[in-house]
C-alpha cells in the first residue's frame, strides 16, 4: 500500500471521488503547515498555513499514482488562484504533496500538459510531503453522515 496527499479545496467534497476500486482509505486532514496539531476553526481562518488535505490510502497494483492525480485534476479548478469555487483563502488552495522524487516528475508533468492544453497557468502548488494532520472526527466521511448537507454543499459552492 502506498500514500497520496493531494490538497483539492473543501475537504467534504473531493473525499467521496476516491471511493473507488484500488484505494483503501480517504482521510481528510491538513498538511503544509508547520503546526502539529492544527484545528478546523483554526485552518478556516488561515491562522495555521495548513491546507485542507486528503490522504489516500491505495494499491498501486490496482491503480497508479498518475490515475489518482489524473481524476484530482478533474475534479478541482486548477487556474483558482484564490481557492476552490466558493471557499477561498490559503487553506483552500491546490497543492500536490510528493512522498519520491518520481512522484514529483509525474505532478509536474501532469501539471505541464494541463497547462499546455489549456493554455493558462495552473495554481497547483507542488510541495515535498512534510507531515499530514487528521482532521477532527466529524469531517471523516461528512458526506455520508450528512448527505442532504452534502448535496447541498455541493451546488451552492458550484461543484455541482
Amino acid at each position: 500500500m502506498r500514500e497520496a496527499y493531494f490538497a483539492g479545496g473543501c475537504f467534504w467534497c473531493i473525499t467521496p471521488i476516491y471511493k473507488m476500486y484500488g484505494v483503501e482509505q480517504v482521510v481528510c486532514g491538513y498538511s503544509g503547515g508547520d503546526e502539529r496539531d492544527p484545528k478546523y476553526e483554526d485552518v478556516k481562518a488561515q491562522r495555521t498555513g495548513h491546507r485542507e488535505t486528503i490522504k489516500l490510502v491505495y494499491d498501486p497494483d490496482v491503480v497508479s499514482y498518475g490515475e489518482l492525480l489524473d481524476i484530482y485534476l478533474a475534479n478541482v479548478d486548477p487556474f483558482d488562484p484564490e481557492g476552490q469555487f466558493i471557499d477561498k483563502g490559503h487553506s483552500y488552495t491546490l497543492a500536490v504533496y510528493y512522498t519520491t522524487p518520481l512522484e514529483a516528475a509525474v505532478a509536474a508533468g501532469k501539471i505541464k500538459a494541463l497547462e499546455e492544453e489549456a493554455g493558462l497557468s495552473a495554481f497547483i502548488a507542488l510541495e515535498e510531503f512534510k507531515f499530514f494532520c487528521e482532521a477532527e472526527e466529524y469531517h471523516q466521511d461528512w458526506y455520508l453522515k450528512n448527505p442532504e448537507a452534502f448535496e447541498k454543499e455541493m451546488k451552492e459552492s458550484g461543484r455541482r
